[in-house]
């Protein structure tokens, strides 16, 4: 496709930036789960602050919608543009440096094409942490966690992105720069605006980069798997770790035995870690950032108690790197089996800590007396009330039939959700996906609060629409 618009494009970020051609286009303009298929003009490559910005006034100029995307692994659909769009995909995984490192502040700051791995060996290598950890960090990029407000594993510890930021670089929708770079922890001086951009899925504006906080490398880690009989008991033990391990306690992640049940079935080089099955399981991680501590140990003292109560059925600790990544790969791998059971229809739900068991339970017998054969896939971060409480279709049913039942599985899954206080999207944002769906639970009023931001900052609309609102 070509045209007075793409040529200007063109002039503005180079010919080499701009993809028209169809086949070239097609990963740019299909998400992850291949749910969302669209159409785009060009997708646009800048390679710096000042072409994101010239491009993004040339669109306002000219009412061209635009679609920020960074390594595009939206499960919602947010990072790609709509089957009915006249856009272009302003794709900014050229924009990968890491401007600078601040040893003394603890932080780096860094432009939003950054793989999330990338940024992770970053800080290794000045003998730091940047924690944000989730499955897709080799692929995702620090744009779409902040657009996402990504969570991940190691929230209990270090909180989501938001809670990793201290400033940000963000153009505008009418092209002009805010430059919030500031790694200040404390600045009271009126509204924090980089909170509005973090978590707005690309409505608001185009981040180019942010300042983030790095942390002391843990001098040592303790991973264990546990069986037990219930998320009940889980949350009994979660309770005695929090109370034993305090802020050493990293992660702390749920997981149901169909889900070790997949990934065995479904993913090379696993292995059950007992060789009695348990109905649940969590992986546990500590970590020490002090060498006097022996981390492992005081892991195995409060498992030893644990099992002597009959808290938990039975544990593993990691004796090397090795069989910690093993382990973990048991949890990382989930989303990846369930694709090979067919058709699912995904929940990305937080309730409070304390209402995980009391959801685990209600939800699955809703669904399975709704539903005869349904699968449920339950995993996610207990430490934090997050769960992605999956459905995977009846063994004896097809995809398209399942599918066609997907607003009668949300809805007792996102009304029983809503009931205990929680939210229907915890980490993977709304964008197309859910975006109708919150018009349920977010009353006229906040709902109408939102939607003056959008107006104030985005006048024309033309910040990925679509999406969110």
């Amino acid at each position: 496709m070509s045209g007075p618009l793409v040529e200007q494009l063109a002039h503005l970020v180079g010919h080499a930036a701009i993809i028209t051609e169809p086949q070239a286009m097609a990963p740019h303009l299909t998400d992850w789960r291949g749910r969302y298929r669209g159409v785009a003009l060009a997708v646009v490559k800048p390679g710096n602050t000042t072409e994101v910005a010239a491009v993004v006034k040339l669109c306002a100029a000219t009412h061209t919608a635009i679609v920020p995307q960074g390594g595009n692994t939206s499960l919602c659909g947010a990072s790609v543009p709509a089957a009915n769009s006249a856009a272009i995909v302003l794709n900014l995984t050229r924009m990968n440096r890491v401007r600078g490192i601040d040893l003394d502040n603890n932080t780096f700051s860094v432009e939003s094409g950054c793989v999330l791995a990338q940024l992770q060996q970053a800080a290794e290598e000045k003998d730091r942490l940047f924690p944000l950890s989730l499955a897709a960090e080799g692929s995702c990029t620090i744009g779409g966690n902040l657009s996402t407000n990504a969570g991940g594993t190691a929230v209990l510890r270090y909180g989501n992105t938001r809670e990793l930021t201290l400033g940000l670089e963000v153009v505008l929708p009418d092209g002009q720069v805010w430059n919030g770079l500031r790694g200040l922890r404390k600045d009271n001086t009126g509204y924090d605006l980089k909170q509005l951009f973090i978590g707005a899925e690309g409505t608001l504006g185009v981040i180019t980069a942010a300042v983030l906080k790095l942390f002391p490398r843990p001098k040592s880690s303790a991973t264990a798997f546990v069986g037990l009989t219930s998320p009940s008991q889980a949350l009994r033990l979660f309770n005695q770790l929090r109370a034993s391990c305090a802020e050493r306690l990293t992660g702390f992640e749920l997981i149901s035995r169909l889900c070790l049940d997949f990934v065995l079935r479904h993913i090379p080089n696993t292995n059950d870690p007992f060789a009695t099955p348990y109905p649940w399981y969590v992986l546990v991680e500590c970590s020490e950032s002090a060498s006097t501590l022996n981390i492992s140990g005081l892991l195995e003292q409060e498992l030893g108690e644990a099992l002597d109560t009959s808290v938990v059925l039975d544990a593993v600790v990691a004796r090397s790197t090795a069989q910690s990544k093993a382990l973990w790969a048991l949890r990382e791998n989930i989303s990846e089996a369930q694709r090979f059971e067919g058709a699912s229809i995904k929940h990305d739900i937080s309730v409070p800590i304390s209402a995980v068991p009391e959801f685990i339970a209600r939800a699955s017998a809703a669904l399975e007396a709704a539903f005869q054969g349904i699968r449920i896939v339950a995993f996610g971060h207990m430490g934090d009330g997050n769960l992605h409480f999956n459905a995977t279709r009846p063994l004896q049913q097809n995809d398209p039939a399942f599918f066609s039942q997907t607003g009668a599985i949300n809805q007792i899954v996102h009304d029983l959700t809503h009931q205990l206080n929680g939210s229907i999207s915890a980490e993977h944002g709304l964008g197309q996906l859910k975006r109708e769906e919150i018009l349920r639970y977010k009353s006229p009023l906040e709902m109408e609060l939102m939607r003056a931001v959008k107006r104030a900052w985005d006048p024309l609309g033309i910040m990925n629409p679509g999406k969110v609102l």
